[in-house]
């Protein structure tokens, strides 16, 4: 079962293909929708799949190899997918969510000139969150975290003949690059801390497998943790990082659920941590992290909190509650 893993985002990715190129020129909403909806799920269908065979293996660790990407001296870096208890719950919550979300959009965008091009964007979406969830080394994923990037700024300026949407589009790109810098600062210090003793690699495994090697209580490992927490700030709008989310709203209502709600925070917010599931040893220096992550998450659960009660319009009302619910997940 486990070797058709590639068939999750392969789904999605054919479905972003077919809008984008061939929607155009249909202009049929039906097909545009009926095709991108099914897309997903099928997607969840193999998910489903996938999920009960984890469920009932002894083995709860699976890594499946598409293909070689590069080879440069002792790092090999693979095409490759990881499925364990944690990927296993988030490709179901993304395809399932995703699933319904889509079916919804059919009915909501009707009408719209732009309805092949807004179904190739969530399409392209959910196979940007199912790469970040699957990919098994700290590229793939990363191919994931920038494509969720590029697909909030496509979605969130879908109305981009309209300058307020535009200029959100462009300001949430801008404020997350601050969270992907942090990101990539986590994976390039961890890559060169256990290379330095000899473990040229950034698979999730042998990360977690060669993790007793950070000193425990160390710099290196509050580096990471600090850095990923900042990436994790970025695409889920913590404190400091939350400007771009009350512009958000400018996108249809569909995009505000998927961009903001349970699938992407979920994914966002859960994965980066999974990397330190060997750190059992490995103390950040004096808790440091924790600290940082109550007094960034904290605010911004108990204060935006009562204003989102207040919130009448479904949309905008997305936006505070997408930022709790990433305060809680962090």
């Amino acid at each position: 079962m486990y070797d058709y893993l590639w068939l999750i985002p392969f789904f999605p990715l054919v479905g972003f293909v077919f809008n984008g190129l061939f929607g155009k020129k249909i202009r049929n909403e039906a097909v545009i929708g009926g095709i991108g909806t099914l897309m997903i799920f099928l997607s969840f269908l193999v998910s489903c799949g996938n999920f009960y065979a984890l469920l009932h293996d002894s083995d709860k660790v699976h890594q499946r190899v598409i293909a070689s990407w590069m080879s440069v001296g002792d790092l090999q870096v693979d095409w490759g997918f990881l499925l364990d208890p944690l990927s296993a719950l988030m490709i179901m919550i993304v395809t399932g969510v995703g699933t319904l979300i889509h079916l919804y959009s059919i009915g909501y965008m009707h009408g719209e000139t732009g309805f092949y091009r807004f179904f190739a964007y969530l399409n392209l979406f959910c196979f940007s969150m199912l790469m970040l969830v699957l990919g098994n080394n700290a590229l793939v994923m990363f191919v994931g975290w920038e494509g969720v990037g590029l697909c909030s700024y496509l979605l969130i300026g879908y109305y981009f003949e309209k300058k307020s949407a535009g200029d959100a589009a462009k300001k949430a790109f801008v404020v997350n690059r601050i969270g992907d810098f942090g990101f990539l600062c986590g994976l390039l210090t961890l890559f060169w801390s256990l290379g330095s003793k000899g473990i040229w690699t950034i698979n999730f495994v042998e990360i977690g497998e060669n993790a007793h090697l950070l000193e425990s209580g160390g710099l290196v490992v509050t580096v990471v943790t600090l850095a990923f927490f900042l990436g994790a700030c970025g695409k889920s709008a913590q404190i400091p990082l939350f400007t771009w989310l009350p512009d958000a709203m400018e996108g249809p209502t569909p995009v505000s659920a998927l961009i903001h709600a349970a699938p992407a925070l979920s994914t966002i917010s859960a994965r980066p941590p999974d990397v330190f599931t060997g750190l059992d040893d490995c103390v950040p220096l004096g808790n440091v992290p924790i600290s940082v992550v109550n007094i960034t998450s904290r605010p911004s659960l108990t204060g935006l909190f009562p204003p989102s009660l207040t919130i009448a319009d479904i949309n905008a009302s997305l936006n505070p509650s997408a930022a709790i619910a990433g305060g809680l997940l962090l």
